[in-house]
């Protein structure tokens, strides 16, 4: 069976402080042969890392979520290239901008993605991009400092409008499609995910957040990412096999970091037999 990879998740969140070894077992259970973790807070990277360090087939980023912008205007993007050099940090970010909750001051949260921004492009790590009802600040910033130097990203969770997604493409970015694609109103999102490129796509869970509709009301973890890929395949007419084919060689393309897996890990191998695969 073809792998799968989780390409944005949060194992450092309390919600998986419980059965952590058990869900990244289903995950190699369920073909999905790599998780990467998400960095939220910089000030918190050191559990996170922890928790990449322990399981061979968990990678992580480094970054500030735009809802703690505020908080974290101290870390430099010298601080951000240099965490980064760790084997295991395999991106920059999440970063961006966050306009329905706006937890963190606007001004704050373009500070901050643009020092973020400067990190990618410094380490050539991709950037993960947060982007929630800010589409035009978002394609603003990011046509500006790639006028000032490509990077590479993604549009994680993506959930924007089309101008913002082939904004986004024309730029070079990917764009990262999550459980929400398979809730019922999604219509909208369903219909930009057939128009992308295929070399330009990726799935991922966000997990704990946004389980698919099979799990609604539940808990996300990364051996859910098969429901994305099911509901990608059957968007684009294709099948699930191809979907799970493209997705993985886009992950790898951007999160050039990463060692190229060839096979699915096994189940029951453990923590450090699991990543040999």
């Amino acid at each position: 069976m073809s792998i799968l990879v989780d390409s944005h998740c949060h194992l450092d969140f309390p919600d998986f402080a419980a059965d952590l070894d058990a869900i990244v077992e289903r995950a190699a259970a369920a073909h999905v042969a790599c998780i990467v973790s998400i960095s939220t807070r910089v000030r918190r990277f050191d559990k996170l890392l922890e928790i990449a360090e322990r399981f061979p087939n968990v990678y992580t980023s480094i970054g500030t979520h735009p809802h703690y912008a505020h908080e974290e205007l101290d870390v430099t993007v010298e601080e951000l290239v240099e965490r980064s050099r760790h084997p295991k940090v395999v991106a920059i970010g999440e970063a961006g901008l966050d306009y329905h909750y706006d937890y963190s001051p606007r001004d704050a949260q373009e500070i901050g993605f643009r020092r973020h921004i400067a990190a990618a492009r410094a380490t050539g790590l991709p950037l993960v991009v947060h982007a929630r009802e800010a589409d035009a600040d978002v394609g603003r910033i990011l046509e500006e400092e790639s006028g000032e130097g490509a990077f590479p990203a993604v549009l994680h969770c993506f959930t924007a409008g089309r101008e913002l997604a082939f904004r986004a493409v024309d730029l070079g970015f990917y764009i990262g499609f999550t459980g929400i694609l398979t809730f019922k109103k999604s219509e909208e999102l369903r219909a930009i995910a057939t128009q992308l490129p295929a070399d330009r796509i990726l799935i991922e869970t966000d997990a704990p957040y946004l389980a698919p509709g099979k799990f609604r009301g539940k808990r996300n973890e990364p051996s859910y990412v098969t429901e994305t890929a099911r509901a990608l395949a059957a968007t684009r007419g294709v099948t699930f096999d191809e979907i799970a084919r493209q997705t993985t060689e886009n992950f790898f393309r951007l999160f050039h970091k990463v060692p190229h897996l060839q096979s699915s890990p096994q189940a029951g191998q453990g923590r450090e037999g699991a990543a040999a695969a």
